[in-house]
């Protein structure tokens, strides 16, 4: 039996990248979907609770492009990301550039440079292990990166999308 990761693991392979790893108790068709898919996404792309993802748009293909932004539904801040796809390989690889759009929303990511964000899917015996490896061009884009809790943040939509599978697969 394959063991699972069911917390995302974080490492840091070289000054500029962050790398995340997580496994998910789906078919590597669904989780690439869960991050195609832009009414999937709007399910569990959700942030903590009491915030509201307010734009989802998605054009999975080479040169697409993407937007997505949040809304605190206690103040109203606002904040986004936006970038456009490069590698689309289905189901196994989904690369793209991602800028930091900060709305109204005061933060410490970096705005000057894109990530460079490379997703891969890989499933065995049922389950799919998506890593997920981020290039933000300097050490201190990155550590700024990593400061606002953004690997926390996506282990909690990691759990929205394990309850969605969850729900999927009737368990």
């Amino acid at each position: 039996m394959t063991t699972m990761n069911t917390k995302a693991q974080v490492s840091l392979p070289s000054d500029s990248e962050v790398e995340v790893t997580r496994d998910f108790r789906a078919p590597r068709t669904l989780v690439w979907q869960a991050h195609t898919d832009p009414k999937l996404a709007r399910r569990w792309l959700v942030g903590y609770p009491g915030w509201s993802m307010t734009v989802c748009e998605m054009d999975a293909r080479p040169g697409g492009k993407y937007r997505w932004r949040w809304r605190s539904d206690e103040d109203g801040v606002e904040f986004g990301f936006l970038g456009e796809f490069k590698e689309v390989d289905k189901p196994a690889l989904l690369s793209h550039y991602q800028y930091y759009d900060p709305g109204n929303f005061d933060s410490a990511m970096p705005l000057d440079n894109p990530c460079k964000i490379r997703n891969s899917f890989i499933e065995t015996d049922g389950i799919t292990t998506l890593t997920t490896r981020m290039d933000f061009g300097s050490k201190e884009a990155r550590d700024a990166a990593v400061s606002t809790g953004m690997t926390d943040g996506m282990e909690v939509n990691y759990e929205g999308l394990d309850r969605i599978f969850a729900e999927q697969q009737g368990k």
